[in-house]
């Protein structure tokens, strides 16, 4: 999912602009919806953890081309969402309708909700593009109902780590610091660099608290069942692996003091 497209120009014509995920939106929405870790492991994890949302009002933080946001509304959620990238918001107006609650919105800033809105809300892979979680959190809080829930999912920060130290490069991101590290993604002839953060477990989780979320899940899963049949070979290899870390969050009651 995506946070910002920021306009960095790159010296190859050929090569999207820093997080441009509009420049790439059809290929990424491609790749997303039919991969291992995005389609069979990521997106049933966070079906899972919503649970029963018949009825509920759900906002889809960084909802891309809205693949979550319209199977959470097969399952009964009255769904509204947002992105930063209209390329990727054209592709979710495709698949949920014209008269589908989407609005172009950041992240980063402040949303265009009224407070205590959402009985849930779900941030599917798009808090690790933020270097500063704070204001985020504050904003998915501040729109959340008291005692609703946050469901995140984020780049696992172990594996992160362990990717850095592959490459040779343990010396320049060490596990325990908050670093920005960016990434080549090549998806139908295109070419993007992605920016992306690493933070701590720790880090995290004091994030949270701090926004006035109650931890009460963290969870690594297992990927869904049918990848055994769709992708035999990796699955063969690896029949559970670290890729994404998952959080359930509860909004406490009262906002947390300032």
């Amino acid at each position: 999912m995506t946070s910002d497209d920021q306009q960095a120009p790159t010296g190859d014509a050929g090569r999207a602009a820093v997080n441009d995920y509009t420049a790439f939106a059809e290929a990424y929405t491609s790749e997303n919806e039919t991969n291992l870790v995005n389609a069979h492991y990521e997106r049933p994890a966070m079906l899972a953890l919503a649970g029963d949302v018949a009825g509920r009002r759900i906002l889809d933080a960084g909802c891309g081309a809205g693949a979550l946001s319209a199977a959470l509304r097969e399952r009964g959620a009255v769904m509204s969402g947002f992105d930063a990238s209209a390329g990727m918001l054209e592709l979710a107006r495709r698949r949920l309708g014209t008269e589908a609650d989407l609005k172009v919105a950041d992240l980063a800033g402040p949303l265009p909700y009224a407070d205590d809105t959402f009985d849930v809300v779900v941030a599917s892979l798009v808090l690790h593009y933020l270097e500063d979680w704070g204001p985020p959190l504050a904003e998915l809080r501040r729109v959340l109902k008291p005692g609703g829930r946050l469901l995140v999912s984020v780049d696992h920060p172990f594996v992160i780590t362990l990717m850095h130290r592959e490459a040779g490069r343990q010396a320049e991101y060490n596990y325990f610091d908050t670093t920005n590290w960016t990434e080549e993604w090549t998806m139908g002839g295109r070419t993007a660099l992605m920016s992306l953060w690493h933070r701590p477990l720790h880090a995290m989780t004091d994030a949270f608290i701090a926004a006035g979320f109650r931890i009460t899940v963290v969870s690594e899963p297992d990927p869904d069942p049918a990848a055994r049949e769709l992708f035999p070979e990796a699955i063969a290899a690896k029949p559970r692996f670290l890729c994404f870390l998952f959080f359930v969050l509860h909004a406490e009651q009262g906002l947390p003091a300032a």
